[in-house]
Order: C-alpha cells, then structure tokens, then sequence
C-alpha cells in the first residue's frame, strides 16, 4: 500500500517515467544512481538579487557596513556553501568542485545587488544545485550583515541561468 491510498490527499506515487527522477517506482525517495553515467566537465551558472533602501546599498558600496566588507564575506559564504550544498540539500550527491566563481554586481537604479555564481566539476552529476546555494547563501549572508541597517531586504529572481555538460548537454534560460 503506498502513502496515497492510505491518505486520499496524498499524489499518487510517480510511476517508473515520472519525470521526478529522485523517486523510484513506488514512490520513495532516493538518490539518482549516477555509476553508469559519463564523467564529463559540468559547470552551472546561477543569479539572483538581494533588494534594499539605497541608503544601505551606499553603506555596502563604502565598505562602512557596520560588520565589514559585505561583499567579501558574503563571497566567501557563497564559495563555501557550494562546497557544503550536499550536506544541506539531502538527495545532492558530493562532487569533486573544481572552481567556484562568485560575482556580485550594483544596481544603483533598482537599489540592488545581483549574486551570481558559477560552479564546475568533472563529474557524472550535474552542479546546479551547488550554483543555487551558493547565490541563496551569498545573499542571505549580505542580509546578515545590514540587517541592523534595513531589515526590509527582499531575496528574489534566484535561477539557474544555463548549464552545460552531461548527456542533456547545454542548457541557457530564455530572458
């Protein structure tokens, strides 16, 4: 008996050509078995911004935040979150990183910084969720430190941007 006729609001479980591929044929949760696949460089680039008073994008941009550097630490939080992702996201396999690109960029007109990362590997898996964390952290990490100066920040816009490498080959969001 799977969980949805034990509990009619439950889905039904995906069958074997359901497109969630981190559930088996009866519905549990599992890692994907990746052993057959091609180790092939993958590299992932994700985006997403962090919205604020311009009074604080001035304090980050002066380097006068209360804590410091903001952009250098929230680099650094950005680069080891990538590291770590398999530890926070549980169906994540561990990759061998071998680079991890963060950039942030002002946008005084829309009173914003925009995070985007970029991650690589040589593997058999894919390294977007490792692109996303990194932004999402590098982000929560810029509220961390002007939070005393504007705690109506707003995170948003955050995706992957493209991806390349593996059997699906490229992929490049549309504008």
């Amino acid at each position: 008996m799977n969980a949805s006729e034990d509990c009619p609001d439950l889905p039904a479980a995906p069958n074997a050509t359901s497109p969630l591929s981190h559930f088996d044929s009866a519905g549990q949760a599992h890692m994907v078995d990746v052993s057959a696949k091609a180790e092939t460089h993958r590299i992932a680039r994700a985006s997403g911004d962090i919205r604020m008073l311009g009074a604080t994008l001035a304090l980050i941009e002066a380097g006068h935040a209360a804590k410091g550097d903001v952009l250098g630490v929230a680099r650094i939080a950005a680069i080891q979150a990538a590291k770590r992702t398999p530890e926070l996201i549980p169906l994540c396999h561990p990759l061998p990183i071998t680079r991890v690109a963060v950039d942030f960029a002002i946008d005084r007109e829309a009173s914003r910084v925009i995070c985007t990362a970029q991650v690589e590997t040589h593997g058999r898996t894919g390294v977007e969720m490792e692109a996303l964390t990194a932004v999402q952290i590098g982000l929560l990490t810029i509220y961390d430190m002007c939070k005393a100066a504007d705690r109506s920040m707003v995170m948003g816009n955050v995706r992957v941007l493209e991806k390349h490498g593996g059997k699906s080959g490229d992929w490049v969001a549309r504008e």
